[in-house]
């Protein structure tokens, strides 16, 4: 192996360095009772330096375990929290590829919850606003935990149906305004109650989409055209009696004429 090689090496630059040391101790004339204590000197520096590297070797070791520990133990709790079967690794894989395939599912899982819960909180935040609108009850979820994709799903399509919900009835309530404001006009009627004024004056946006107020603005319609269809028979009886009185008087045509226009 290239590692090997390379160790091999080094030992072969100690070797030769340490050749080069004695040469010149020797060249110098220092005795041999100084270049042990040199050589000595020597060992301990290069024995430090090595203890040095193998000791941050041995760091960088532990720090991995650590974090393979502290990784396995939060892929439980997100699994657990997602709902999700638990995270088998490839146990021959080597510590540095097994803290790296933990630590890049660890990421995965939590962008998972992160977008989780953020929909949830989008879909709650516009479940309220239709609840205010149609006076309905909330959606059922727990907003602690980590929604499952089924709970998004059935809340996805219940959001969806509250939106179809308030359209019809937005729809409705127009559609009935413009008939009642009509029909009011025609029979000369000014709102005298607080829930007609909320139907004639107030802002469509902001009107109250409940079932009952949509019960309640039925029954007003068919209240309105009842008396619409009342004033209609009694006119009709009243015109019938003024055409037999002007028969029974022998009115003119032309006399006739004049007055139809009222």
């Amino acid at each position: 192996a290239l590692s090997e090689v390379l160790a091999a090496e080094a030992a072969s630059c100690l070797n030769r360095a340490m050749a080069a040391l004695r040469d010149i101790w020797e060249e110098i004339g220092i005795p041999e009772e100084q270049r042990l204590e040199r050589t000595d000197v020597v060992k301990k520096h290069i024995k430090s330096l090595l203890d040095m590297m193998v000791a941050e070797e041995e760091s960088l070791k532990e720090r991995l375990l650590k974090s393979i520990a502290l990784c396995r133990k939060e892929l439980d709790t997100l699994c657990r929290e997602l709902q999700l079967e638990p995270f088998e690794t490839e146990e021959e894989s080597t510590i540095l590829q097994m803290e790296k395939n933990l630590r890049t599912r660890v990421e995965v899982l939590q962008k998972q919850k992160r977008d989780r819960k953020q929909e949830l909180k989008a879909l709650q935040e516009q479940d309220r606003d239709l609840c205010d609108i149609l006076c309905t009850a909330l959606f059922s979820i727990d907003p602690g935990s980590v929604p499952s994709l089924e709970d998004l799903d059935r809340y996805r399509r219940h959001v969806a149906s509250l939106n179809t919900l308030k359209e019809e009835r937005r729809e409705e309530f127009v559609s009935n305004k413009r008939q009642i404001i009509l029909l009011m006009e025609e029979l000369d009627h000014t709102p005298d109650t607080s829930f007609e004024r909320d139907v004639v004056c107030e802002d469509e946006e902001a009107f109250c989409l409940s079932k009952d107020n949509i019960v309640a603005l039925q029954n007003l319609l068919q209240q309105l055209e009842a008396r619409r269809a009342l004033n209609e028979a009694v006119c009709a009886e009243l015109r019938a009696r003024i055409v037999a009185l002007w028969e029974r008087l022998q009115i003119p045509q032309e006399e006739r004429q004049s007055s139809a226009v009222h």
